[in-house]
């Protein structure tokens, strides 16, 4: 299934060989029947960081569009997927460039999305595999692990706002809430606010401000803030809240673990999106100044038209 090549619709694939152009035409949305024109496009959709098979994080990957910014977030808009990675050619440093981009915005940096180019583009050259950010030029090296994807990279220098006491509580909407530890803000690229919670039933309670997430986040370029806590067992859980929809929460932040990594500075295992019914697992390897972020990415099944 790795190696077919499909056109999507937001609601099932079709292969190509199966349908002249006419039918295909038709049946596609606006975004599909722009993207049409690439000649060569090739457009992927895996679920990661899932902890059984099925399940995980949702996202789209794209080869070959030659779409500019403005289409690409179009096509991003309409597929009402968590994230779509465009995937461009590198340069000397780097052998591509991944694009990424959010319903509602473009995004520097995400790594579920990173997760899942690196499965397409591991399942056709041999790693270790050296790739550029888009809007930053961050470099990333993909690998493969026992079946699974890495994706190595260095922490990143994050913003310094000011945390009052207050503020927790204010944009989680929890009067009286109080920390297991002191808010922070840590970076491998897309800078996230850390509130550790007291347990799994406090995280999972948890109604934010999104609005007034957003809006601190814009005012001080962290994106959005990732509620965690320690359990019992000695990994870690989590949620991110970055987005104005409750309905588009994720089920796995690769960012966030990233952060959190640097922020505790040691290794972890980080469970996120059981409450989403995508229970995810993220793992993380600190090495120096390096930090390696992996899970499973498995190609979703081809639908076949109704």
């Amino acid at each position: 299934m790795a190696a077919a090549q499909y056109c999507t619709n937001i609601q099932y694939y079709i292969p190509f060989a199966q349908l002249s152009p006419c039918p295909l035409w038709c049946l596609t949305p606006r975004w599909t029947r722009a993207l049409l024109y690439a000649v060569g496009m090739e457009i992927f959709e895996l679920k990661c960081f899932g902890v059984r098979a099925g399940e995980g994080n949702v996202a789209l990957v794209v080869l070959g569009d030659g779409g500019d910014a403005q289409a690409r977030q179009a096509f991003a808009a309409e597929a009402a997927k968590p994230a779509c990675a465009f995937v461009d050619a590198g340069d000397e440093e780097a052998g591509f460039t991944l694009d990424y981009f959010y319903p509602h915005t473009r995004s520097p940096l995400c790594l579920h999305a990173t997760l899942a180019a690196g499965r397409v583009l591991l399942e056709r050259q041999p790693g270790p595999l050296r790739v550029r950010t888009a809007m930053r030029g961050q470099l990333l090296t993909l690998s493969m692990r026992d079946g699974d994807v890495f994706i190595s990279l260095s922490r990143q220098q994050a913003p310094s706002p000011a945390l009052p006491e207050e503020l927790p509580a204010q944009l989680l909407a929890q009067p009286g809430l109080q920390l297991a530890s002191a808010p922070a803000v840590a970076s491998v690229g897309s800078p996230k606010l850390l509130l550790e919670v007291a347990d799994s039933a406090t995280l999972a309670a948890l109604q934010p401000d999104l609005p007034a997430i957003q809006a601190w986040g814009q005012q001080h370029g962290v994106s959005g803030c990732y509620a965690w806590c320690r359990r019992p067992d000695g990994a870690f859980e989590g949620r991110n809240f970055n987005h104005l929809d409750p309905a588009l929460e994720d089920a796995a932040t690769g960012v966030a673990a990233g952060a959190l990594t640097v922020h505790l500075g040691h290794s972890l295992a980080l469970y996120q999106g059981a409450h989403l019914g995508q229970p995810c697992k993220l793992e993380t390897v600190l090495d120096g100044e390096q930090i390696l972020i992996g899970g499973a990415a498995a190609f979703a099944p081809a639908l076949q038209q109704p």
